[in-house]
């Protein structure tokens, strides 16, 4: 049986069949071969209890939040106003690309957004100041996952949703170890600078004046950062209120700068259409194969075969960390979250490990895959921004990052505090 979900999962990654079509038709061919009853019957009530969930709700608000920032020129200004305080560092607008990345997750809680807001903003600036080139496109797709970890995030609702654990939690968790990961993305980008001076451009110099005169620019991301999650934890709204009310702070940041349009909304409004459409297809076809697996009894099987093997709880982790990087290099995220949380969690919080810091990690195991080929999305998105060259240079350019990925995962695993240090500290 498990034989031949792999094969018919392989088969249908190979023939480049869309995600959501390919988890819908590997349930529908599982229920014909497996099952005694016919289970398609259940789709149509799965679709609905799927996209009825309120805090799915968050997804579209959370994309619109980032299509605003985007189409209203406010990434851009924040982009221009950061470029001003770090020329002096060996990397200069590298580390600018990693930082904007951070503050913009703060805001957007999409990696994919991220990477394609802050790379259309800074692709312009490889050439002009000599950089190079693998690297600089390494930094936009790796600071791109950062948008999925640093709070607020669209993959934490999800992970909350499938294993029922609270997102203020979730959110607070992220924090800490996405500011640590971010740093290390510029601590990569100075050691490779460090031995490769030219790889770092051409310095420029940047007065006090003009540092300070730019601040105001990077006041919107903060406005909405406390919008979104100060109403969370001061009891004023749910994660899905929460993520309303950043939609209605980045519409009165854009209505100030007079930056408002029809057509700038009309585009927002698609971009978020597309965006959703795409996520809530992934998750109900995900949900009936769950289902499927669930009721033909190979989820079972599958818990069953990994407490057979009697690994302590270091080793179950350390298989379960391999077995996500290895999946993440074929298999789309959203994806491959929603397809395996439900059978890999409880294994997880059964041997003992908290759920929030497991949310943590896993959500740290998204973001490698999102830059390790062949199938990691970011690096789609920076190469299609980039328009023209080889993917093979931000294939490149990323893995340093991946490196300092998998230093983020030891670090996270031996020091798990550092991800709940802050829900303890909340929770009184």
């Amino acid at each position: 049986m498990l034989g031949t979900t792999l094969l018919l999962l392989i088969g249908l990654l190979a023939l480049a069949v869309p995600v959501a079509a390919g988890l819908g038709v590997l349930g529908l061919a599982l229920a014909e071969i497996y099952a005694k009853l016919p289970l398609s019957l259940a789709i149509g009530e799965l679709s609905w209890a799927t996209s009825n969930n309120f805090l799915l709700v968050a997804i579209p608000f959370f994309v619109l939040l980032g299509e605003i920032l985007l189409r209203s020129g406010i990434a851009e200004r924040m982009y221009n106003a950061l470029v001003l305080w770090v020329p002096w560092l060996p990397g200069g607008l590298m580390h600018t690309n990693i930082a904007t990345c951070a503050m913009f997750a703060a805001t957007s809680g999409s990696s994919v957004a991220t990477a394609a807001t802050i790379g259309t903003v800074a692709m312009g600036e490889i050439h002009k100041r000599g950089y190079s080139e693998q690297l600089f496109l390494g930094t936009i797709a790796a600071g791109g996952t950062l948008g999925i970890l640093i709070p607020p995030s669209i993959n934490m609702i999800v992970y909350g949703v499938l294993t029922d654990t609270s997102i203020p939690k979730l959110y607070l968790a992220g924090f800490v170890p996405g500011i640590i990961l971010a740093s290390l993305f510029c601590l990569t980008v100075l050691v490779c600078c460090l031995i490769r001076p030219d790889w770092g451009g051409k310095r420029t110099s940047a007065s006090w004046g003009n540092r300070v005169r730019a601040l105001p620019d990077l006041i919107p991301p903060v406005v909405i950062f406390i919008s979104v999650l100060g109403s969370i934890y001061a009891g004023w709204a749910t994660a899905t209120e929460s993520a309303a009310l950043g939609v209605i702070a980045a519409l009165g940041i854009a209505a100030w700068h007079r930056a408002i349009s029809v057509k700038m909304l009309l585009q927002a409004f698609e971009g978020t259409m597309r965006t959703t459409a795409m996520i809530m297809a992934i998750l109900i076809a995900a949900y009936f194969l769950n289902f499927v697996l669930s009721s033909i009894g190979l989820i079972g099987k599958v818990n069953d075969l990994i407490m057979g093997l009697r690994l302590t709880p270091a080793q179950l982790l350390f298989a379960v960390i391999v077995f996500y990087v290895i999946l993440g290099m074929v298999m789309e995220t959203l994806s491959m979250m929603v397809a395996t949380v439900p059978i890999i969690a409880p294994i997880i919080f059964k041997a003992g490990f908290d759920p929030v810091w497991y949310g943590v990690l896993f959500v740290i195991l998204i973001e490698t895959a999102m830059i390790t080929p062949p199938v990691g999305i970011n690096l789609y998105v920076v190469q299609g921004i980039r328009q023209g060259g080889r993917i093979n240079d931000v294939i490149v350019g990323s893995l340093p990052f991946v490196l300092a990925m998998f230093a983020m995962l030891a670090i996270i695993s031996i020091y798990p505090n550092l991800a709940l240090w802050l829900p303890r500290v909340a929770s009184g």
